[in-house]
């Protein structure tokens, strides 16, 4: 089954369950060796240090704290991250300090072009349940 999910289309990180709280599990993952050869190496995160916590809830099986288990990440997950993490905010930054610098004076506009970034943090920060289903990571057992 492992076999199936390393295709082109997923990234397949190994780790070791740290805490098991209700649906919401904790892994640490290792340092994966294939991370040396990534295109996509600086913008993973993944790669930077030799662990890393990520939290996968709604586990389909049983798991045990101290198991050894395989975390699946679609590709297209990291698109849509990108998008939402860095390309939006840019986007609204940008154009807002565009259109403000016609209108206010130029300290003025490059305030407010980082102001409106807290409403779209407090948007993404009050809707992390959706965002949490739409991200959805799946853990398996080796």
């Amino acid at each position: 089954m492992l076999s199936e999910l390393t295709n082109k289309n997923t990234f397949v990180h190994y780790g070791i369950i740290s805490k098991i709280v209700g649906d919401s599990i904790t892994v640490n993952l290792e340092q994966n060796i294939h991370c040396e050869s990534c295109h996509a190496k600086g913008t993973c995160g993944i790669s930077d240090s030799e662990t890393k916590k990520i939290e996968v809830t709604n586990p389909n099986d049983t798991f045990k704290t101290k198991e050894r288990v395989c975390v699946v990440l679609k590709k297209t997950l990291g698109l849509k991250a990108i998008l939402w993490a860095y390309i939006i905010p840019f986007t609204l930054m940008f154009a807002t300090l565009i259109i403000s610098s016609n209108i206010l004076k130029e300290l003025a506009a490059g305030i407010l072009s980082l102001l409106v970034l807290l409403p779209y943090y407090l948007i993404l920060y009050f809707f992390k349940n959706t965002f949490k289903s739409i991200f959805k990571i799946s853990i398996l057992k080796t």
